[in-house]
């Protein structure tokens, strides 16, 4: 009988872009560091995030659908002071070692030729507000690639378009806040929460991402 095949991996890497221009560097990672604490506790990956040299932070999630969520839900939360980029890869994943843990496999390697291209995007003008990228190890049958992208861009687009004040609506609203509430911590009318969800495309943005967390 034949060895079945170990599960594909969902593994995401991401950087923080622009955090060393910063005059307070201290702020920043602090910032970055809850941030990250807040994705490990509401996604509870089974290797949670965890930040690296540089800038950089790694893990792995349950499912695709997990980490199209818990990038953005990252991204939100350090922007507008510093934005992020991210790779999402499916494959394989080798454990090295147990303690410290090193992995390696087609599943990282994956990750990151999708932040080369999430950096690839940056140098194209009218790609530019796209920040977050997938991509598939070779020989794997997993979600298209080239479906998943279309979705990631169009999220990315709306998300770099948003004002501060936006992505602030857009944070609570993700976080199953209602729109009173908001607007209450705020300082605004809840009129005023409902004409920016319509008027910049976050219901949209909300429909799809409930429908991606089904990948």
């Amino acid at each position: 009988m034949s060895e079945m095949k170990p599960s594909p991996s969902v593994t995401v890497i991401g950087d923080l872009v622009g955090s060393r221009r910063s005059s307070d560097r201290a702020a920043v990672h602090a910032r970055f560091a809850r941030a990250v604490d807040a994705i490990n506790e509401a996604y509870a990956p089974p290797v949670p995030l965890r930040i690296g040299v540089g800038d950089e932070f790694q893990g792995i999630f349950a499912s695709l659908g997990d980490a199209v969520a818990a990038t953005l839900r990252i991204r939100l939360a350090l922007l507008p002071e510093v934005d992020v980029r991210q790779g999402i890869g499916w494959g394989q994943v080798t454990v090295l070692e147990e303690e410290p843990r090193v992995e390696d496999g087609p599943g990282w390697w994956a990750a990151r030729t999708a932040v080369e291209a999430a950096k690839d995007y940056e140098r194209r003008a009218a790609l530019r507000a796209v920040r977050t990228a997938y991509a598939a190890a070779e020989g794997e049958t997993g979600p298209a690639p080239e479906l998943v992208n279309a979705a990631l861009m169009m999220r990315d687009q709306v998300v770099s378009g948003l004002s501060p004040r936006s992505m602030s609506v857009l944070d609570g609203l993700l976080r199953g806040r209602q729109q009173q509430e908001i607007a209450d911590e705020l300082g605004i009318s809840p009129s005023a929460v409902s004409q920016r969800v319509r008027g910049d495309g976050m219901g949209v943005l909300l429909a799809a991402d409930e429908l991606l967390r089904g990948l």
